[in-house]
């Protein structure tokens, strides 16, 4: 007597059995990519975000092509402070634009600015000025009263021209500010903590 050969009927059952194995495997790697997905994207969009810097208006601090780690999540606790390095939307592109800049916080809600004699004076005292490497050059600004919910920014070049901030657009709303600048990440010889 010969071998009984496979029914047809059990031919079709393993390969079914086979076949679902290798669809539940891609099922499970499309879920665990869309998940991954979404918490890159809710990071990106709450906790941090990864920023060029263009211009030359942050130097000697900040140069052209550096890349920086900004730091959303610490607002979301806490309000800008004095020094702090940030990216603001481009108060003169309006809310809706998406255009950044990055500038350095000079005055906080309640704070007076003044320049007099190529000098930064804030609530009347003379600020001395570490991150800058030249006094202010151009004219003198008159005393201004940071509002409530605002704050005056400058970069840290203080060459003439160099930095378009706070002297020419006025203070900046504090939800125009969306993280603060952490960390210099490239290149890697200039790798540093900001502040």
């Amino acid at each position: 007597m010969g071998q009984p050969t496979p029914s047809v009927e059990s031919n079709s059952d393993e390969m079914r059995t086979s076949s679902r194995p290798w669809v539940k495997e891609l099922l499970d790697w499309v879920k665990t990519l869309a998940v991954a997905l979404a918490i890159v994207l809710s990071l990106h969009l709450f906790v941090f975000n990864l920023s060029t810097v263009e211009g030359h208006s942050m130097e000697p601090t900040l140069h052209a092509k550096e890349w920086l780690f900004v730091n959303k999540a610490v607002f979301l606790f806490g309000s800008p402070a004095l020094g702090d390095v940030i990216i603001v939307k481009d108060p003169e592109i309006g809310p809706s634009g998406k255009d950044y800049l990055v500038k350095r916080i000079i005055g906080v809600p309640g704070d007076i600015i003044e320049i007099r004699n190529r000098q930064l004076y804030r609530n009347n005292e003379l600020i001395v000025e570490r991150y800058t490497d030249n006094p202010i050059d151009g004219q003198d600004m008159a005393a201004v009263e940071v509002g409530e919910g605002s704050y005056f920014l400058m970069g840290d070049n203080r060459h003439a021209h160099a930095s378009r901030d706070s002297r020419s657009f006025g203070t900046v709303p504090r939800d125009q500010i969306m993280g603060r600048a952490d960390i210099i990440l490239w290149p890697i010889t200039k790798m540093t903590f900001l502040k």
